[in-house]
């Protein structure tokens, strides 16, 4: 796992209050609409709905809600046709940050990532200058005990899952984005139910800031881009040592 991992990577966020939820079910309803609207209503052949559904579920979006999203998009839904489009910049220290973005307006969605980015202590990059550091990957934390290592393990690698690793509090697979159903679908089998599922932006190598106020500033840029409308994910490199949590959860 190149001695980083991706769960220590989005501890900071786990604190959500209530208003940023209520701003991640409007962003999870888009991303159902799109992936319904694209790809067709049923997740059994459409695997971009598939992970958007896990993801909403993961927030705790209502089944109501969520089929209300795969209804409209597939029907054909209201406005324009969205995108997919990853825009790229620096944080504090020379930290990389990729932002992935999902907009009907891309000159819009560009503005207000620009502005966001460099009133806050970062700058905008140019396309290719931090992309090559991140790989795609469908990333799963399972809570169990040390001795469940074998079973996770097998449920796996059964499912041609990438890599399985104990992390504080339980186990981290790794697989190809295009695993993300059949990983879920082994696990669940074998009675364990992911605690958290997604598919990520992983970085190759990792930068370590040991300024707690640079850690902070990070922080506080991510949480700003994470309440964009258009902002779907945010990634960086930097590596969340013990001394980088604590300082992040100052921010």
């Amino acid at each position: 796992m190149a001695g980083h991992s991706q769960f220590k990577n989005i501890m900071h966020r786990k604190g959500a209050v209530d208003a940023k939820r209520s701003r991640a079910f409007s962003k999870h309803a888009r991303l159902i609409m799109n992936a319904a609207r694209v790809g067709g209503a049923d997740p059994a052949t459409n695997l971009s709905l598939r992970y958007a559904i896990d993801r909403a579920r993961q927030d705790n979006m209502t089944k109501d809600a969520i089929e209300r999203a795969i209804l409209k998009g597939s029907g054909g839904g209201e406005g324009a046709a969205m995108e997919t489009i990853t825009y790229e910049g620096y944080g504090p220290g020379g930290v990389a940050i990729l932002v992935e973005t999902l907009t009907d307006n891309r000159n819009r969605t560009v503005a207000e990532v620009r502005n966001t980015i460099d009133r806050n202590g970062g700058a905008m990059g140019e396309n290719g200058s931090v992309a090559w550091n991140f790989e795609r990957k469908a990333v799963f934390f399972v809570a169990a005990d040390p001795e469940k290592e074998d079973e996770v393990m097998m449920a796996a690698m059964e499912a041609e899952a990438d890599d399985c690793a104990a992390i504080d509090g339980g186990f981290e697979i790794t697989a190809e984005p295009s695993r993300f159903g059949s990983v879920s679908e082994a696990l669940e089998a074998a009675g364990f139910q992911p605690e958290k599922s997604e598919v990520a932006s992983l970085p190759k190598t990792t930068v370590r800031l040991d300024d707690a106020e640079q850690v902070q500033t990070l922080v506080r840029l991510l949480n700003l881009l994470d309440e964009l409308d258009d902002v779907q994910s945010c990634a960086t490199n930097l590596e969340w040592t013990d001394a980088a949590l604590a300082a992040a959860e100052g921010a």
